[in-house]
């Protein structure tokens, strides 16, 4: 009786679940905190709380696999900056323009994206359904950030946040795809430390650029509450349960349920933000989630 709670709580699929739950909370807080927490210092400051959670758990492994993280530094440096200096960065910058639910959205396109990037570059091969789904999610895509008016997109005015966030997608897209390169043997948590290391030191500069510029945080209780939120769950809590999940039921497998986000982001964005979904959300979704299961589909 005594192990049930403890599988219910272990469960790969409900970690992984709670993963895009605190990613999603992650778009929202950057969203709702926009006019009190810069987005290069909430990137820095997420990242260095991260840092901090992690080190005691990677410097009991530094030792013994520092030759291993020597011998690939250059794939360290690139899915460090990629990866934690890159992408929620500009998902925060994007967040200062656009809404939470378009950033969610659009951020549901990553699958499909990394898909297309392993076919151009990487040769692999594409079935012709997934052509078809690439095409379709990409559709879905332009729908939302056109806002469904095809003469945003005749008249290229298109939304500063949207294209922000579209940089991050290709970020995280890129820096998945360069996951292949990671040195194996190295434990997850020195991993983590590692790339958070290299992205903080890729950050600095530019936080002490928006420093200069006159923006800085505003110190209150639910500024220091957000900070401390997105440095524990989508950071530190997320890759650990994201690890976990993946060890458990594969990378396909788990990667799938990165297409929750689009559900948990828009009920979160409704709830705290008062964004209330529109027509060519709903159509852009419905797209976006067609070309993703023909691409998924056997």
């Amino acid at each position: 009786m005594t192990s049930k709670p403890h599988s219910f709580f272990t469960n790969p699929y409900l970690l992984l679940t709670l993963t895009v739950l605190f990613w999603s909370g992650n778009m929202v807080l950057g969203r709702g905190i926009r006019t009190d927490v810069p987005p290069l210092a909430l990137a820095f400051w997420r990242w260095a709380i991260a840092f901090a959670l992690v080190l005691p758990l990677a410097l009991p492994h530094f030792k013994s696999q520092w030759p291993l993280l020597k011998a690939a530094w250059w794939p360290i440096l690139v899915l460090g900056v990629l990866g934690v200096g890159c992408y929620n960065t500009f998902a925060y910058i994007a967040l200062q323009y656009t809404s939470a639910t378009n950033a969610v959205l659009l951020n549901s396109f990553i699958p499909v994206l990394t898909i297309a990037i392993s076919w151009a570059f990487l040769g692999k091969q594409l079935r012709r359904i997934e052509g078809i789904g690439v095409v379709i999610s990409m559709i879905g895509v332009i729908t939302i950030v056109a806002r469904g008016d095809l003469a945003v997109l005749a008249h290229l005015n298109l939304n500063l946040g949207d294209l922000w966030m579209l940089g991050a997608v290709l970020v995280w897209a890129i820096y998945t795809v360069g996951l292949a390169w990671r040195p194996a043997g190295v434990h997850p948590m020195l991993m983590l430390a590692a790339m958070t290391a290299v992205g903080l030191a890729a950050l600095l500069p530019a936080y002490l650029w928006e420093l200069a510029q006159g923006r800085q945080i505003n110190v209150h209780l639910a500024s220091l509450a957000s900070l401390a939120y997105v440095g524990i769950f989508p950071s530190f809590l997320g890759y650990i349960f994201y690890n976990r999940g993946v060890g458990e039921v594969g990378a396909n497998k788990a990667s799938l349920f990165i297409h929750l986000m689009p559900v948990f982001g828009t009920i979160l964005s409704a709830i705290f933000l008062g964004e209330v979904p529109l027509w060519y959300h709903y159509l852009g979704i419905s797209l976006i989630f067609t070309g993703i299961w023909l691409t998924m589909k056997k």
